[in-house]
Order: C-alpha cells, then sequence, then structure tokens
C-alpha cells in the first residue's frame, strides 16, 4: 500500500527537484507532431495552411480550406541517445508508436454576394511532445553522492535528523516532510543512511562532513521518462473577399511526465566506512493549461502568399508528486532504511508555469497546382517565462534565473512539395536555437525531413520521415552536486497520415 503525504505551502520553496528552469524549458518547447504532411515539410505551414496542424503555427490557415476533411496520424518515435560521461560511451535506443494527431475540419461557403466567402471551423488534436526517452551513463568522478546530501544538510540542527527512540525510518521520513520539508528531508537520509555526520553530536550542531572517503568513484546513472504534452484545439477562421484568411483558436493542454532516476558509486577507498551507495528517485507531474492564438494570412498575387501570427503565452497548473530510496553500505546506516521505497509518495501544492508568448511570420511561393515553397520565422523570448506564485520566495529566486540564463530563442523552418499528377514529393529543414545563454547546457536543434503523399481522389495517404538532433548537458542531481553526462540525442519519427474528404 502506498502511503501519501502533503507538504504544506510554506514547504514549497525547499523543493528544488522538480519546479525550476528545467520545467519551464520543458514545457515552453514543442517538439516538430503533427500530421504527416506538416512533418515532411518541417512544419513551414504559417502562409500556406490547409492541413490541420497548420493550426498550431496559424489559426488561418483553416480557412484556406476548400472542403470538410478528417486527418488521423500515427508515428514511430525512435530516440537514439548517446552519454559520454568520464571515460566511456554509453548509447541507448528506444522505439514507442503513437497516435499523435486527430482532428478534423468542417466547410461552410457563402453566397456569391458576401464578402466572407466561406468560415471553417476545426477541432484538433497534437502530441505537442512525447516525453518517452531514456539514456544512461557511467564513468568515473571525483564528486561523490555526498555532495548532494551536505548541500541540503548545512544549517539543519542535528535534532531534526535523529528518529525517535523505537520510531522507524519510513515515518520519521513522512514526519521531517510534512514539517519540515524536502530540504530536511534529504538531510535525514544523507545522515541516516551514513554518508554525512555531524561536526558535533548534539541536538544544535548545524554543520556537517561526508563520512565517505574517495580519490576517484565508479558511477552509473540511469534516467527514463514517459509520457506528453497535448494539445486539444478549438478553431474558427474566415476568407474575406478573395485574398485575406483571419482565424483564431482556443487551446486546451494536458499534461503528464515521469522521470525516474537511478544512481549508484562504487571505489570507495579501503578504509572508507561508506563502500557502496545507491539513490534512485521519482518524480511525476500531471496537470493541464490554456492558450490562445491569432492569425492572418493575405495572398499577395496568384504566386506568394504572407502570414503572420501571436501565440499567446500556456498558462499550465500543475501538480509533483515524489517517491526515493536509498541503500549505502555503511557501519553506521539505519539498518531500517529500505522502508523508505518508491511506495512512499510526497504530494506538493499545486504551482503555475507560464510560458513565454511567440510570434511567426511566413512566405510561401505556390507554382499553381505543380508545387510550392514555404518559410517560417518565429520568435520567443524565453527569459520572459515565470513559475508562479511569484511571491513564493523560492520562485522569486528561480524567475531571476530564468531571467539570467535564458535568452530569445529564433526558429527557422523551411519546406517544399513537388506534385507529380497523384504523387507528392515533400522535403522540409527546421533550425531551432538554444534557449540558454551558455549552448553548452543545451545546444541548438537541427532537423531535416522528407516525404511522400499519394492522392486518390477524395482520400490521401501521406509518409513522413523526420529527424532531429540535439546536444544536452544532463545533470544527475538539481542542486549540491554537478555530476552530468554530455547527452547526443537523436530523434526520429516515422508518421503515416490519413485523410479523407467529405
Amino acid at each position: 500500500m502506498r502511503k501519501l503525504f502533503i507538504l504544506s505551502l510554506g514547504m514549497l520553496c525547499t523543493f528544488v527537484s522538480a519546479q525550476n528552469i528545467n520545467d519551464v524549458v520543458r514545457y515552453s518547447s514543442d517538439n516538430l507532431q503533427g500530421t504527416a504532411r506538416f512533418q515532411a515539410m518541417g512544419g513551414a505551414f504559417g502562409a500556406l495552411g490547409g492541413d490541420l496542424s497548420s493550426l498550431n503555427i496559424n489559426p488561418a490557415g483553416s480557412a484556406v480550406f476548400n472542403f470538410s476533411e478528417f486527418t488521423v496520424t500515427g508515428s514511430n518515435y525512435n530516440r537514439d541517445n548517446s552519454a559520454i560521461y568520464g571515460n566511456r560511451t554509453l548509447n541507448t535506443d528506444l522505439n514507442s508508436l503513437e497516435i499523435n494527431q486527430v482532428g478534423a475540419v468542417f466547410v461552410f461557403k457563402a453566397s456569391d454576394d458576401n464578402p466572407w466567402k466561406k468560415i471553417s471551423l476545426a477541432v484538433n488534436y497534437d502530441l505537442v511532445q512525447n516525453f518517452d526517452n531514456q539514456f544512461s551513463a557511467a564513468g568515473s568522478s571525483t564528486e561523490g553522492l555526498d555532495n548532494y546530501f551536505l548541500n541540503f544538510a548545512q544549517g539543519q540542527e542535528l535534532r531534526n535528523l535523529r528518529t525517535f527512540e523505537g520510531e522507524r525510518a519510513d515515518d520519521a521520513y513522512l514526519d521531517i516532510g510534512s514539517s519540515l520539508g524536502f530540504g530536511a528531508q534529504q538531510a535525514f537520509l544523507g545522515f541516516q543512511s551514513g554518508l554525512i555526520e555531524p561536526n558535533e553530536d548534539v541536538d544544535e550542531n548545524t554543520s556537517y562532513f561526508s563520512n565517505a572517503q574517495y580519490a576517484n568513484l565508479d558511477q552509473d546513472y540511469t534516467q527514463v521518462t514517459s509520457g506528453y504534452n497535448s494539445k486539444f484545439t478549438l478553431n474558427l477562421a474566415g476568407q474575406y473577399q478573395e485574398n485575406l484568411y483571419l482565424g483564431a483558436s482556443l487551446n486546451f493542454h494536458s499534461v503528464f511526465y515521469e522521470k525516474s532516476t537511478t544512481f549508484s558509486e562504487t571505489g570507495y577507498d579501503p578504509a572508507s566506512d561508506v563502500q557502496f551507495a545507491a539513490f534512485d528517485n521519482f518524480l511525476q507531474t500531471e496537470g493541464n493549461g490554456f492558450s490562445f492564438s491569432l492569425g492572418a494570412i493575405a495572398k499577395l498575387n496568384d504566386n506568394i502568399r504572407v502570414g503572420g501570427s501571436y501565440q499567446s503565452p500556456t498558462w499550465y497548473s500543475l501538480t509533483d508528486n515524489i517517491s526515493q530510496r536509498i541503500s549505502v553500505t555503511s557501519p553506521v546506516a539505519n539498518p531500517n532504511l529500505d522502508l523508505i521505497n518508491f511506495n512512499l509518495v510526497s504530494i506538493f501544492p499545486d504551482y503555475n508555469i507560464k510560458t513565454p508568448s511567440k510570434l511567426t511570420g511566413s512566405a510561401a511561393i505556390v507554382f499553381g497546382k505543380e508545387g510550392l515553397l514555404s518559410f517560417d520565422y518565429g520568435y520567443q523570448d524565453m527569459s520572459k517565462a515565470e513559475l508562479r506564485p511569484t511571491s513564493d520566495p523560492a520562485f522569486a529566486g528561480e524567475n531571476d534565473l530564468i531571467a539570467e540564463q535564458l535568452r530569445n530563442v529564433n526558429s527557422y523552418r523551411i519546406g517544399g512539395e513537388y506534385r507529380i499528377e497523384r504523387v507528392s514529393l515533400r522535403a522540409g529543414y527546421r533550425f531551432e536555437e538554444s534557449p540558454y545563454e551558455n549552448e553548452l547546457i543545451l545546444g541548438d536543434l537541427i532537423g531535416y525531413s522528407g516525404g511522400i503523399g499519394y492522392s486518390f481522389g477524395a482520400n490521401r495517404l501521406d509518409l513522413a520521415y523526420n529527424r532531429t538532433e540535439q546536444d544536452t548537458n544532463a545533470f544527475f542531481f538539481d542542486s549540491g552536486a554537478s555530476n552530468s553526462a554530455m547527452v547526443n540525442r537523436i530523434n526520429t519519427n516515422v508518421s503515416l497520415g490519413f485523410t479523407m474528404k467529405f
């Protein structure tokens, strides 16, 4: 049976393992999802429309449809990660299959004398992010797990890290979390495991030292994530006269995210009281969000179209819970530490994330029925993102860090399509700058895509291949220890879509 406890709002500021700059970046970024045609052309649809996933770029795009349509898309996601840590490189590979897009647009044409030539209503579901991923790292380091716990322990009174006579370790862990918060919990784990010791064995002691002796440690780390960030869109758009399309969308977001990390280390000095340590964490985040978007597309002539759109901030309301377990080979370790495991769940108060708004400018050249070329430019100031409530001291400090470490993000998408009777050949390119001032934390994203479509008249099949590559410096812990692996992430999607006109 799982034991759950809720940390009070006053303890929220001590929880640094979930609510930080990493969450802001995770929920402010979107990967290239959508219909197979959209993916094959690099998502460059801001001035084109006529595709259900184009509503993610420009909500005026639904007014370009001439007929009502239904589209469904499934994708196979492949994650190929290469992690360099210490003196070793490990490769991991993961596949998952998802229905990533389902939607329909309904087109209502007006009479010839009406300046509004047609009105369109669209509903669409898109997978904005697929969080299924995994990587492992192994190598040697001069920085051990003891540093993580020392970071939380300094300043904590020893009386708060002890167990009462007859008290079980799991009961003390729960009580400390609910009364003193996450930081005291971590200090409790470090002390009870024997990794750290007080400078003085008195209740009032507030300073600690490491009980582990080592020069180099052999460490293993694995991170597994799963979940999604999805978006359900309600869209209204219209064609005014012959050359202007206007649209607006309401977007409802749903988030489910899980992250499991396992860490172990060996190689302590023979004289060290500590000979082995393992520390595992499990984080789960659930919530929802809301955003809206406005856009326009104009035909300058028979061949050239331009578009512009505004995507509002997304306001997320999220809840985190976390579970932990620790195992240390030490003569002074509490023998009941195994009672602290993933069955103990710490639930934290709801919090909010406001992601930055985004502006997109687009242009396209249409060569009659033979093909087209399209270009999108996006701008988003990531330094404007916020964790809320801003009145929380920890969030205020984290927001200062966001403003300092994040920057403007420019993104570029280019797509093309060439038609040969019933066959459409497509290709795309995508480049997105790192949101970090220090690109060693997260590098630029580069993507290439291609695909083919075949029309059966009222129906169409589309196949797309999309590949993105990005480097990231993946830290094992959010504070206290700077251990990290440089991970080269290659994501490959193969998508198949079916479209039916009605």
